[in-house]
C-alpha cells in the first residue's frame, strides 16, 4: 500500500507525461486545461539550440542546466557534460564520462559538479572542463551539488547534507535530517553563499549550516504536516530554494511558499500555497507554479498575492522563470507558455518539443534557456512586435 500511494503521488506531482493518468471521463476536474487558440502579444524566438544527450528520466535524474557569468553549463544522462556560451550557443568545451548521470548541474568556485546514478560526485573544472576528482558517496543523488570553492555540498534522497573538500573530494562532514517515510521523489539542490549553506527537506524545514564544518545555524519551518494519511501529510519542499540577495524564497508542497532571512531564518512573510517546483523571482515578484498548474505572482517584500492565472491547470508545469517583464512556464506537452508578470494575463505561447518539458526554466534576465525531455537546451528571446 505504501508503494501504491508512492508510486500515485510520483504520477500525479511529477512534471512530464504523467498527468495523463488523470485524463479520464471519471476525473474531469483534474483533465489538463485545453489550450485555446491565442494571438501572440510578444515575439518568440529560437535563438540557438544544442543537444545535451540522454533522455531526462524523471525518476532517475534531475540534471537543470546553471547558469553563471554567461556560461551555461548543461549534462546529459548519458554522461555528456557542456559549457556553453549564452550569448552565441558555441560550445566552448565538453567532456564525456563514462557514467549514467543522475543530478547536476552545480556550479561554484570554479568547479562543475555532477552526480551518478551510484551516488558517485563529479567535479570538473569550469573553465577547461577536465576532470578533478571523482568520489562515491553511497547515497542517491538527483540535485546539483553546491560549492564555494572550499567545500562542495551534495544534497541525497535519504535526508543527508555531506560536505566534500573541495580540492579533493575527501568527504570532511555529514548532516542528517529525519524525513517521513512518504516523499516525493525530487531533487531538491542545496543553495551556498560563502559563509551559509541552506537546504530543505521532505519534512517542511529548512536549515541553515556553516559549509565549513556542518554545524547547524538555524532551522526554520515552512509546512506543518497535517492529516490522517501519509499522503496527506507528505509536506516536501521538492523545489530547490532560491537566494536572492540576504532572502531565500521556498515553497513546499501541500505547505507553504515562504520568505527567510539568510542570516537568521527568521520568516518575512508565509502564504498558504502548494508547489512541488521552485518559485522564480524577478520585476520585485515572486512566481510560483502551483501544484494545481496556477501561476501565482507575490510581492517579494511583502508576500501578498499580485496576481492569478489559472488558464494551464493540470498541465503539468514546470518552474517559472522571468525575463524581460515576462514569466514563462513549460509543460509537459512541450509548449513554452508566456505571461505578462504585471498582471499575469496570457501573452504567448510556442512549442518546443513533444517530449515535454520538466526541468525548471532559467533565465539570465533577458533570455529564457529550456530543457526538453529529449535533452536538448534551447535559447528563446521574448519581446514585443
Amino acid at each position: 500500500m505504501r508503494l501504491l500511494a508512492l508510486l500515485l503521488a510520483t504520477a500525479i506531482l511529477s512534471g512530464c507525461s504523467s498527468w495523463k493518468f488523470w485524463e479520464s471521463d471519471e476525473v474531469d476536474e483534474l483533465a489538463p486545461a485545453e489550450l485555446v487558440d491565442i494571438d501572440n502579444q510578444v515575439n518568440i524566438d529560437k535563438v540557438w539550440s544544442r543537444g545535451l544527450g540522454g533522455e531526462q528520466e524523471e525518476l532517475t535524474s534531475s540534471l537543470t542546466p546553471a547558469l553563471k557569468d554567461g556560461i551555461i553549463y548543461g549534462a546529459g544522462t548519458d554522461g555528456l557534460v557542456m559549457a556553453i556560451s549564452a550569448e552565441s550557443g558555441d560550445v566552448i568545451w565538453k567532456q564525456k564520462l563514462k557514467r549514467t548521470l543522475s543530478g547536476g548541474v552545480g556550479v561554484g568556485g570554479g568547479l562543475v559538479m555532477v552526480a551518478d546514478l551510484e551516488g558517485r560526485i563529479f567535479a570538473l573544472d569550469a573553465a577547461s572542463g577536465n576532470l578533478n576528482w571523482r568520489v562515491k558517496i553511497g547515497n542517491e543523488v538527483l540535485s546539483a551539488p553546491a560549492s564555494n570553492g572550499e567545500v562542495v555540498a551534495v544534497q541525497t534522497l535519504d535526508g543527508f547534507v555531506v560536505g566534500l573538500n573541495a580540492a579533493d573530494g575527501i568527504e570532511k562532514w555529514r548532516y542528517r535530517v529525519d524525513i517521513p517515510s512518504l516523499t516525493l521523489r525530487s531533487g531538491t539542490s542545496p543553495v551556498m553563499a560563502a559563509s551559509t549553506l541552506v537546504a530543505g527537506f521532505a519534512s517542511g524545514k529548512v536549515v541553515a549550516l556553516n559549509p565549513a564544518d556542518g554545524n547547524l545555524l538555524w532551522e526554520a519551518r515552512v509546512a506543518v504536516p497535517k492529516g490522517r494519511s501519509e499522503l496527506e501529510r507528505m509536506v516536501d519542499i521538492s523545489g530547490s530554494p532560491v537566494l536572492v540577495d540576504d532572502v531565500i524564497y521556498v515553497t513546499s508542497y501541500q505547505g507553504r511558499a515562504a520568505a527567510l532571512a539568510r542570516g537568521t531564518g527568521r520568516s518575512l512573510w508565509l502564504q498558504d500555497i502548494s508547489s512541488y517546483q521552485q518559485p522564480g523571482v524577478g520585476g520585485d515578484q515572486v512566481y510560483v507554479s502551483e501544484s494545481n498548474g496556477a501561476i501565482k505572482a507575490l510581492s517579494s517584500s511583502a508576500g501578498q498575492m499580485m496576481w492569478e492565472n489559472v488558464e494551464m491547470t493540470y498541465r503539468g508545469l514546470t518552474a517559472p522563470a522571468y525575463a524581460k517583464g515576462y514569466v514563462a512556464v513549460g509543460d509537459a506537452e512541450g509548449y513554452l507558455h508566456v505571461l505578462n508578470a504585471s498582471d499575469g494575463h496570457y501573452v504567448g505561447r510556442k512549442k518546443v518539443d513533444g517530449s515535454g518539458l520538466a526541468m525548471p526554466l532559467i533565465s539570465d534576465g533577458q533570455r529564457i534557456y529550456v530543457l526538453d525531455n529529449d535533452g536538448g537546451l534551447t535559447a528563446f528571446d521574448i519581446s514585443a512586435p
